[in-house]
């Protein structure tokens, strides 16, 4: 619960100081800006094909999965637009940039270690989430770096893709540049740092005897 409202709040933040989003919430602001559709809904979709995505990649059906990342995404797609209604309403769009800059960045790390908390804990997460656990532990060895890097391809596509359509780019800044270079640090730093005692437990025992 700590990991999905501080998940929330860290990207409520990001959207709302505008300078910059992690590549996954810039690529829903971007969609937002097309299809005019709020940027919880847009995330609550992706989050659902992100899902049912994840079903292919530990190659077998797991229905508690499936319906444990859908309810979090619900969740999470709500609470993303009711904390950046609040901060818009605080005034964090009107601060100065310098300001907005390091907020964006204090977001990302928000998120981060909201991602390191739950991953270990693996009761329920964001299926993006999911998404790097079971890339970093069925495919590459443990690296959460690289998990981050390689997750970052789709949205990244959506952003170039979006730039097409509307001439713009929006939601990308120093802060999806920070988040970019240092997702897959801040999260095995928290992993170190932020509850040590908390253990990953994700098995992959599902994948490894295919």
């Amino acid at each position: 619960m700590i990991g999905l409202v501080l998940n929330a709040f860290g990207n409520g933040l990001c959207i709302s100081a505008n300078m910059g989003s992690g590549i996954w919430t810039a690529s829903a602001v971007n969609l937002n800006k097309i299809f005019g559709l709020s940027v919880g809904t847009i995330l609550c979709i992706i989050g659902i094909l992100n899902a049912i995505t994840n079903q292919f990649l530990i190659r077998r059906f797991d229905g508690k999965r499936l319906i444990g990342e859908i309810l979090y995404i619900l969740f999470f797609s709500s609470f993303v637009d009711i904390f950046t209604d609040f901060l818009n309403n605080a005034g964090i769009p009107s601060l100065p940039i310098v300001i907005r800059a390091l907020l964006s960045c204090l977001g990302i790390v928000f998120f981060c270690v909201a991602i390191s908390l739950y991953q270990r804990a693996n009761i329920v997460m964001h299926p993006n989430d999911d998404t790097t656990n079971i890339l970093r532990f069925f495919y590459l060895k443990g690296n959460s770096t690289a998990a981050q890097i390689i997750d970052f391809i789709p949205p990244t596509i959506v952003v170039i893709i979006a730039f097409f359509v509307t001439g713009n780019i929006y939601s990308v800044n120093i802060g999806t540049l920070f988040s970019i270079l240092f997702n897959g640090i801040l999260i095995a730093t928290a992993d170190k740092i932020i509850w040590p005692s908390l253990k990953h437990n994700f098995k992959t025992k599902s994948v490894e005897e295919k």
